[in-house]
């Protein structure tokens, strides 16, 4: 059986665990997802390719680090964290300008300049005076704008009656129709030309201020990473990974750089008996577990498995706009051997190094 061997080492690297956020946890190895993405981003591919994985390695230690979590609220508030104007209104990032900070945890006003911390005094002052410009538009519709649309309502709700009293034949009929057009029109036209006013005046430059939280949280970071992937697909995708092997540029976090230091087809025997442990720890599917073709520690086939389960991610599809990843159980082995080939466990051999091979 053809496959893609990789081996590859990363200085340090978080492979994070979904449901946490507070402590960033990591998985001691990527999970099958996160190669997937990284082998499929590297090939350029915009579309699933079948392939299955095994995924083996070992790290150095584990420690801990602190990073500052940027959070912007739905809403813009006016008494509290932080106030900062985006660099781009159109998207979040940390691209944006420090205007103020409040001191407390309530009672202040940047709009008022109550207890803040001032960092740029021209962008303070064109939020204050959005803020004040909202108000003179509130004022103006509630004075003006609203009781012309009174006006406008009640003129089309009296045509209305009118056009009830009336035959179609009636030439008075067809004025009233062409009238209630017109003051549509000019319902139309005037608020066309209010959103309009509103959205270059207040609306777009507002939504340019966010109001900006922070946090200290942490990372779980693995160090010294040494992993081996062995990759199962078809003929043509087996070549477009070792066209572009070296487009691999990350596994995890985008700043989780790999030094890919082999990559290369190899042939894996499937058969026979051997008697092997493996060098490096894994994840092994929980069939190749129950089926007793694995033996963990320095025991035999059929003793207890010692090791952590875990449901990872391999691939998903679409259901409404939403994805939905399938599953995979497997148990993490620190300490594994088999003493029989066959049933998708498989071996790598090459020099002296010799790999256990179960797809996932």
């Amino acid at each position: 059986m053809k496959a893609l061997r990789i081996v590859l080492k990363q200085n340090s690297a978080n492979y994070r665990k979904e449901e946490t956020i507070e402590n960033k946890m990591t998985y001691p190895l990527p999970p099958i997802s996160t190669v997937i993405g990284a082998l499929h981003n590297a090939c350029g591919y915009t579309e699933y390719k079948p392939m299955d994985i095994s995924i083996q390695g070992r790290y150095g230690s584990m420690g801990k680090k602190a990073y500052v979590d940027h959070c912007f609220l739905n809403s813009l508030q006016d008494d509290r964290n932080i106030l900062v104007k985006m660099c781009n209104g159109n998207v979040l990032s940390t691209a944006f300008e420090k205007v103020a900070v409040a001191k407390k945890p309530q009672g202040n006003s940047f709009r008022k300049n109550v207890t803040i911390q001032v960092y740029n005094q021209q962008l303070l002052k064109e939020y204050q005076d959005l803020k004040d410009l909202s108000d003179e538009i509130g004022e103006f519709k509630k004075c003006r704008l609203d009781k012309v649309f009174q006006k406008i309502k009640k003129r089309k709700k009296n045509l209305s009656e009118k056009k009830k009293q009336l035959q179609k034949e009636e030439a008075e009929y067809n004025q009233v129709i062409q009238r209630e057009k017109e003051i549509k029109e000019i319902e139309k036209e005037i608020n066309i030309k209010y959103k309009s006013f509103l959205n270059i005046n207040y609306t777009t430059p507002i939504s340019r201020f966010r109001t900006l939280t922070t946090s200290l949280k942490f990372y779980e970071i693995l160090y010294d990473i040494e992993l081996v992937l062995h990759i199962k697909t078809d003929d043509n995708t087996l070549e477009d990974l070792i066209d572009n092997i070296y487009n691999l540029k990350s596994i995890g976090r985008s700043e989780d750089y790999v030094d890919i230091i082999d990559a290369k087809i190899v042939s894996l025997q499937k058969e026979g008996e051997v008697d092997i442990n493996s060098m490096y720890t894994a994840y092994i599917g929980i069939e190749e577990l129950e089926a007793d073709r694995i033996f963990s520690g320095k025991g035999q086939a059929g003793e207890s498995i010692n090791g952590t389960k875990y449901y990872l991610n391999k691939n998903y599809i679409i259901e409404d706009g939403k994805r939905k990843f399938k599953k995979k159980p497997v148990m993490f082995l620190s300490e594994y051997g088999i003493d029989e080939l066959g049933k998708n466990v498989y071996l790598d051999s090459e020099a002296e190094k010799e790999y256990i091979v179960t797809f996932l």
